[in-house]
């Protein structure tokens, strides 16, 4: 699944560093080569109730060989990153740590939904084209309730990914309750390996091109290059730019793909570090081929992260129409913080704004034209967004 995060900052190294005198604390490498711990200062943090709790596990627990001392540390820190309140600021074992680079290389066994914490809730962010989790039914904004019959309801988003993430050809049984649902509804979805492209387009009406993004990875800038020659060349004179279920992915993809569709210097977004910090902007810097292009944006409840920076910079910069329903709300940025014996922490370090200053944040993209696909469209396959974006763009000159 894809995991929406800023990978262009890494800072190496984090060591959970365990003294015999009861210190225990976490430390940063800080660069390549230089190291700076950060330890508490003696008073300010009382930590004999860590070791309080610990030994009294290891005295009172039904079965001592169970107890280890690894998996203990994992919980400890798993623990500081649950107590801030944030889904998007966890810790990867080395297990879930290898399973997230895979996602990074867009190929794995699973069923092919983005998932994520709305409101307290485990939600499908988006179902992926192609993939089980779509041929299956599922949706965006989709409330996950049980996980094979067990409660997710104080799940983390990873905890709900190694429950649905398995071997291809087995199942896994998500228990579903859908705005509108009066019950919820368990559904069957058979794993297999997911693969998903990024981009494809076609055109319709004769002259509009219809560009379909289904996710930012390292691939989309030479896939979207291919497609912005090809649409150059074609008889397109307009451009109806879907962005629905696209959970995101890398700033430098939305940035370059930004950069075809805006005047050089435009801002894109705004990196907002919180008080007394100086916001970084990013801007276009790329060739501006489809700037003059009369365009309208499709985005859903599964437009995520960098899908909303860029339907955030088209609206803001170019006054575009967005089509559909308001946007997921993934708007923060997460570092990479790499650990000793191939952990991690993923890290909330700042928020995406859109050019004109609006948070993108748990507020998402509200449309300026609200469409909304029926149950009954689906099953019909009908697509009233697509179609109302076609109308609208074929109005504009």
């Amino acid at each position: 699944m894809n995991l929406n995060i800023n990978c262009k900052k890494i800072i190496f190294g984090v060591v959970l560093v365990l003294a015999f005198a009861g210190v225990f604390a976490l430390g940063c490498w800080v660069g390549v080569t230089k190291i700076a711990y950060h330890v508490p200062q003696p008073g300010t943090i009382d930590f004999s109730l860590f070791w309080d709790a610990y030994n009294k596990i290891q005295k009172n627990y039904i079965d001592p060989s169970k107890i280890t001392n690894q998996k203990i540390i994992y919980g400890a820190i798993e623990g500081m990153t649950n107590s801030l309140g944030d889904p998007y600021t966890n810790f990867f074992d080395p297990q879930q740590a290898q399973r997230f680079q895979q996602d990074l290389e867009g190929s794995f066994e699973g069923i092919g939904a983005e998932i994520g914490i709305k409101k307290d809730l485990l939600t499908i962010i988006a179902p992926l084209k192609g993939t089980p989790a779509e041929k299956a039914g599922l949706k965006s904004g989709d409330i996950v309730v049980k996980i094979n019959g067990e409660d997710s309801t104080n799940m983390t988003a990873d905890e709900a990914v190694d429950l649905i993430r398995g071997q291809k050809g087995t199942s896994v049984t998500l228990t579903i309750l859908r705005d509108g649902w009066n019950n919820t509804k368990d559904i069957k979805i058979v794993r297999d390996t997911i693969k998903v492209p990024s981009i494809e387009w076609s055109l319709k009406d004769g002259d509009v091109a219809y560009i379909q993004i289904y996710q930012f990875d390292d691939t989309l800038p030479a896939d979207f290059q291919t497609i912005a020659l090809a649409i150059l060349q074609s008889p397109a004179k307009k451009i109806v730019l879907d962005l629905r279920d696209d959970p995101g992915g890398y700033l430098e993809a939305a940035q370059n793909i930004a950069g075809w569709f805006l005047q050089k210097g435009q801002t894109i977004t705004i990196e907002d570090f919180g008080k007394d910090k100086p916001q970084q902007t990013y801007k276009a810097d790329g060739n501006s081929e489809l700037a003059n292009y009369p365009i309208v944006v499709l985005i859903n409840q599964g437009s995520a992260s960098a899908s909303e920076i860029l339907a955030g910079s088209l609206r803001d910069d170019r006054n575009v129409k967005l089509i559909g329903n308001k946007s997921f709300g993934k708007g923060c940025v997460q570092e990479v913080v790499n650990l000793k014996g191939g952990s991690f922490l993923k890290v909330t370090i700042a928020n995406w704004l859109t050019p004109k200053g609006s948070s993108i944040s748990n507020v998402g993209l509200t449309p300026d034209i609200k469409i909304d696909i029926t149950d009954q469209d689906i099953q019909q396959k009908k697509d009233p967004q697509l179609d109302k974006a076609l109308e609208i763009v074929n109005n504009l000159k």
